[in-house]
């Protein structure tokens, strides 16, 4: 690039460079989603169809950065883990930032009709990120624990309260039931008033999803005889597991190495 007398404004520009050796965590989230869910007239309290549609943007960011090594999502957020080692920008935390950012809402955007085929999309979704370091495997756990058991807790309560909205009740008397109530009581109110069986429910909503590195056989080519020849790739694969246990670590100790 040619030298100018304006190329001083470059200095004014400002890196956050992330810490060698951290975990590096992207959590991306809907903004404004409450109002989103509502304009397209999404199921409550969960819609499977905009759960598939996330998770399947969140395979193509993993697809565009192989960086990643385990994500997990709930809801409208996700949140996506870069190995320590990455040197995915020079580790800028903000092109890393802006970059999965724009990934994530455009295939959002693309993907939609795949998912909602007949809901026309009314408005352009917007999602928000951050990056946070974690220096220690076992505060990257405590991490991805935090979220999965953020997903049991708003979907009981979630599960408890628009059965009681759509048999009747206001929300704001909805809210007064639920006001400082234990998982028991949840429950039973479930079940007693309504036939729903927590324990019955779709693992995805009660435990989110976790995307980690898979294979899959494809055809590379054919001999010349026309036998053929498979090889293997990486994939993203999802799953709707218990991932604060140690079972899962155990099954897949190649994430945090």
């Amino acid at each position: 690039m040619a030298q100018s007398q304006y190329e001083y404004v470059k200095k004014f520009e400002r890196e956050q460079i992330l810490l060698d050796g951290c975990w590096v965590v992207v959590r991306l989230d809907g903004k404004g989603f409450t109002k989103f869910c509502t304009s397209h007239e999404f199921e409550k309290p969960n819609d499977m169809r905009a759960l598939n549609l996330m998770d399947e943007c969140a395979k193509e960011l993993m697809k565009e950065f192989q960086d990643i090594r385990i994500a997990f999502g709930q809801s409208d957020e996700y949140s996506f883990v870069l190995a320590k080692d990455t040197n995915l920008y020079g580790r800028r935390a903000m092109k890393i930032v802006s970059t999965m950012t724009s990934c994530f809402s455009s295939n959002y955007v693309r993907l939609w009709s795949k998912f909602l085929p007949d809901v026309p999309l009314q408005y352009t979704p917007v999602f928000d990120g951050r990056a946070v370091e974690y220096p220690a495997d076992s505060i990257l756990r405590d991490y991805l624990s935090w979220r999965q058991a953020d997903t049991h807790v708003n979907n009981q309560y979630n599960t408890c309260f628009w059965a009681l909205v759509k048999s009747g009740k206001t929300p704001k008397e909805s809210q007064e039931i639920l006001k400082g109530t234990q998982k028991d009581f949840k429950n039973e109110l479930l079940f007693s008033q309504f036939g729903i069986n927590y324990t019955d429910l779709p693992e995805q909503f009660k435990k989110g999803s976790v995307l980690i590195w898979g294979t899959e056989s494809f055809l590379s080519k054919h001999m010349e005889d026309g036998s053929p020849i498979y090889r293997d790739r990486r994939i993203p694969t999802v799953h709707h597991v218990d991932i604060i246990k140690n079972k899962f670590w155990k099954e897949h100790p190649e994430i945090l190495k």
